[in-house]
């Protein structure tokens, strides 16, 4: 992997302290790194500079000199340079750290003109904190604490705007909550691509709106709630139905493709009440899509599976396992091992284990879309890569089992151990499913759970822990944010069981599972769960560099730069 090149440093004051910062770096980041905090409102690392809330503002001078000799001017008073400081204050988003800048952030001046900006912002705002949404992630109270006056000269009648606007299926406007900071219309043009988002009008009067004939629908229109510094842009879902600081957060992992953008699961009392983007610029930046943060609410699915079956009747689980022993021996020899690319690294390790005791074949289902380019990829399966690391396969997966569905024609299986997948949906007919003695771990019902001799009611990736890894072939871990149903089973713990009945050990621990991974992958030797950085940990690609990958470019993926 070719290291990045080391950025040119400078060297700015900030507040008297010297510092080296990357060359362009804008004072407001600048100021960031000495743990000195510059308010801001319309700025945002990941969208271009507007300058339209002036909360940014600073002092800022350059180091005397004498015009002809270009020699330094020094103070007499201090007998260090004079410092030529501009009169009026710049604000720190646009101004970029240039060698020997100096800055000021907290003098009087600063503090008065950031104390206007905020009257200003308040003029029309109204007093809805108690029943707000952004409660307790705005930066508008945040600000206000801060540089509020305490009180409002503002004796007109405010300006009174709509409430509740449906600007698309998924967000809802409250315009007089708007500071026309514009960060939602950056978003929409530069990251989603769909400049959609506008303001009309003037002055008080200012009102945020879509285009006519067009509404806010693209699948990543939630983003601009995430980045809402108030209360304005509220998710329609998620609008009155708990206040954030109740709710317990989860880093978690999106696994509707291979992108693999990181995330937080927002839960209380074992109920999951959003998914919002966690930042990894190497990832996601602080972007995800809306189709992943419905993905929840198939924790609470009326089709969960919430107990062991044989046949149709509800089984203890040790009357399950011995089921299952039952039919693995009876079909030995002529068993196949279908795993999933949705199951973590640890769960198809023990897939890779199960298989090999049986002297099984090991298949695996390819789920492929259209990618959008950002962060949807064409692989729908979020750990295909993941099982070729683990060595549950060595080569890509076909989206149909046809290999499969040959040898239950010919007799040569008579047994099919399902780990997570619908067989039904990856191509085998109902007749198909008849000829053979099905054992199903899974966490919703399907047409395989149906057909299953027995099946294990397994938990969602939101209710264990974990690791996937991304089409960068960056390993990246997953926590549990809510417990599973009564009833359903840790996948380890199921598959550690089935092993057990086919007389092959296996750890049902997630860290035993990781010693023997780090003792037979060479890709994961000396990696431990605990040890895998919140940013995850990019593993050597070389080996399956020659693999036709489906995905095209992504946000941060270009398939000619596999690593």
């Amino acid at each position: 992997m070719i290291a990045a090149p080391k950025p040119d440093l400078i060297t700015v004051n900030v507040d008297g302290r010297d510092i080296s910062v990357p060359k362009g770096t804008n004072v407001i980041e600048a100021a960031r790194l000495v743990g000195v905090d510059v308010p801001y409102y319309c700025y945002h690392p990941k969208l271009s500079i507007s300058g339209n809330c002036r909360m940014c503002l600073v002092e800022i001078g350059m180091p005397a000199v004498d015009p002809a000799s270009k020699a330094p001017i020094m103070d007499p008073a201090t007998g260090k340079q004079r410092i030529n400081w501009i009169p009026r204050p710049q604000i720190g988003c646009a101004t970029n750290a240039s060698p020997g800048l100096h800055v000021r952030t907290q003098t009087p001046q600063i503090k008065d003109c950031r104390e206007g900006v905020m009257e200003f912002l308040l003029v029309n705002h109204p007093l809805d904190c108690p029943i707000c949404d952004q409660a307790g992630e705005c930066k508008l109270q945040e600000q206000a604490t801060g540089y509020g006056r305490g009180y409002s000269r503002y004796v007109e009648e405010k300006n009174v705007k709509p409430k509740r606007t449906r600007l698309g299926p998924r967000v809802t406007l409250d315009d007089e909550r708007c500071i026309l900071c514009s960060r939602c219309i950056r978003f929409s043009k530069e990251i989603a691509k769909d400049d959609v988002l506008g303001f009309v009008d003037r002055g008080s009067y200012s009102t945020l709106t879509c285009y006519p004939g067009r509404e806010l629908a693209n699948n990543y229109s939630l983003n601009t709630v995430d980045i809402c510094p108030v209360g304005a842009l509220t998710s329609t879902d998620f609008r009155f139905k708990m206040r954030v600081w109740f709710l317990k957060q989860t880093n978690s992992i999106d696994t509707e493709s291979s992108v693999g953008a990181n995330t937080v699961v927002w839960s209380r009392e074992g109920v999951i009440h959003r998914i919002t983007p966690r930042q990894n610029d190497a990832v996601n930046d602080a972007w995800m899509a809306d189709s992943g943060r419905e993905l929840y609410k198939a924790v609470r699915a009326a089709d969960r599976l919430t107990a062991c079956r044989i046949g149709s009747a509800e089984a203890t689980l040790d009357s399950a396992v011995l089921a299952a022993g039952a039919i693995l021996r009876e079909s030995a020899g002529a068993i196949a091992v279908v795993g999933s690319g949705r199951s973590s690294v640890e769960e198809q390790f023990l897939t890779r284990r199960l298989a090999e005791s049986l002297g099984a074949a090991a298949h695996l289902v390819s789920r492929t879309g259209a990618g959008d380019g950002l962060l949807v990829s064409a692989d729908r399966n979020p750990n295909v890569r993941g099982a070729l690391v683990s060595g549950l396969i060595s080569a890509l997966p076909s989206s149909r089992l046809e290999a499969l569905a040959a040898a239950i024609d010919a007799g040569k299986v008579r047994a099919v151990v399902s780990v997570g997948e619908d067989l039904a949906a990856a191509g085998l007919s109902a007749a198909q499913l008849g000829k053979v003695a099905v054992v199903y771990l899974g966490t919703h019902a399907n047409a395989t759970s149906a057909a299953a001799r027995v099946s294990f009611p397994t938990l969602t990736v939101f209710e264990k822990s974990g690791c996937f890894v991304n089409q960068q072939f960056r390993l990246q871990r997953f926590h549990k944010a809510v417990p599973g149903p009564a009833g359903a089973m840790d996948d380890l713990a199921a598959l550690s069981r089935l092993a057990g009945a086919a007389n092959c050990s296996a750890p049902a621990e997630l860290h035993a599972v990781w010693r023997e991974l780090a003792a037979a992958v060479p890709a994961l030797r000396e990696v431990a769960f605990a040890g895998v950085p919140d940013a995850g940990l990019v593993l050597d690609s070389t080996p399956y560099a020659s693999l036709p990958f489906v995905e095209g470019e992504t946000l941060h993926y270009k398939p000619a730069a596999k690593t």
